[in-house]
């Protein structure tokens, strides 16, 4: 028995079959028609993909998964949790008011906002590596920019740094990472990359405030800038990089392409369907309370529970987030209505608002 390669056959002096890859390289390989004595040949690209995937080394999706998942830890560490924790200790070292810093993180969200609209184009032109790379700089610079903020006017171009890392690697960019390498399992992993964005909350608030407490904002700035360009550049370009068609594989790593889905009756615009504008507007507005709420939390908790109490509780409060997408996602009937889902998740969002707006302050 041979172990690591099929047995070649010998029929006429010509070798058969070909070596499989071992530890995710391809092997050296003799095509049907190569003499025994004439040298070897790589494993074509796409065969070698297909080996890989059937060699028990698992489907490279959902490798593209877990990359997908650290850069939405860092990214919303930095970019959506990180604001609140800027805030607090800003107005802590520097005096600032807190209207100040805060329309800085707004023009950090509404710049993003702005800047996420020209991901597609910057994919198609530049590819998802260096666009990824190009962000996670920006996101480091930024996070970095904000902890050596001397004079109000420094918050300027933080805000425009993070902005920048935070268009290209959040939701859209997270999309587009895993979308290619799935079809019928899409939902799954997609939620699991997702999830990767909790975390960044559950892992880097209390980080943040552990660190600000020991070294410094500025300092606690450094580390974090660092750490996210040091796990994430080679992240990227060894799991970004390859497609299922260079790898030939199909989404899933199932044996066949997906069967095509039948083409749906063209609906118009989508601006101009009622339910499209209904179902944004509504995200729109709760997304936009949601952030203002978690943008000042930090603020709001540090003076009764202490820097590192406050970034333990947003920590839970992250926390609960990836439970109740997880519960959502194994419990909701296939047929229920989601709208009637969402709205019971927009009412449970306002009674913990109004939970905290009646504490008054009061850390029970």
């Amino acid at each position: 028995m041979m172990h690591g390669r099929q047995a070649p056959t010998r029929r006429g002096g010509l070798t058969m079959g070909f070596t499989r890859p071992q530890s995710g390289r391809c092997p050296p390989f003799r095509p049907r028609t190569q003499h025994r004595h004439s040298g070897s040949a790589s494993l074509p690209p796409e065969r070698c993909g297909m080996a890989m995937a059937k060699d028990g080394e698992g489907f490279f999706g959902w490798r593209v998964v877990a990359a997908a998942f650290v850069v939405a830890m860092f990214s919303w560490g930095i970019n959506f949790y990180g604001p609140s924790v800027y805030l607090h200790a800003l107005h802590a070292r520097e005096g600032w008011s807190t209207s100040l810093i805060a329309a800085a993180i707004t023009l950090h969200f509404l710049a993003s906002g702005a800047a996420v609209t020209t991901l597609p184009r910057l994919h198609r032109r530049f590819g998802l590596v260096a666009v990824t790379r190009a962000g996670m700089l920006a996101c480091a610079a930024g996070a970095f920019a904000w902890g050596h903020a001397g004079q109000p006017w420094h918050l300027v171009p933080a805000a425009l740094l993070t902005a920048a890392g935070w268009a290209v690697t959040s939701g859209a960019a997270i999309n587009a990472y895993v979308a290619p390498w799935f079809d019928r399992r899409r939902p799954a992993a997609l939620a699991m990359a997702y999830n990767g964005a909790s975390i960044g909350g559950v892992v880097f608030t209390p980080a943040w405030a552990l660190l600000i407490a020991a070294l410094g904002f500025a300092e606690a700035s450094l580390i974090v800038a660092l750490a996210a360009v040091v796990v994430t550049w080679p992240l990227a370009g060894r799991y970004f990089r390859p497609t299922p068609a260079g790898l030939g594989l199909h989404p899933d790593g199932a044996a066949d392409p997906p069967a095509p889905r039948p083409p749906r009756a063209p609906a118009g615009p989508l601006w101009r369907q009622p339910t499209f504008r209904s179902l944004s507007l509504a995200f729109a507005f709760g997304l936009t309370a949601q952030m203002g709420l978690l943008t000042t939390l930090f603020s709001i908790l540090a003076p009764s529970l202490g820097t590192q109490g406050a970034g333990l509780v947003m920590s839970l409060a992250t926390a609960c987030a990836v439970v109740g997408r997880t519960a959502v996602g194994l419990l909701l009937p296939p047929a229920i209505d989601r709208r009637r889902a969402g709205v019971l998740n927009f009412l449970l969002q306002a009674l913990g608002c109004g939970i905290l707006a009646l504490a008054a302050g009061d850390p029970v």
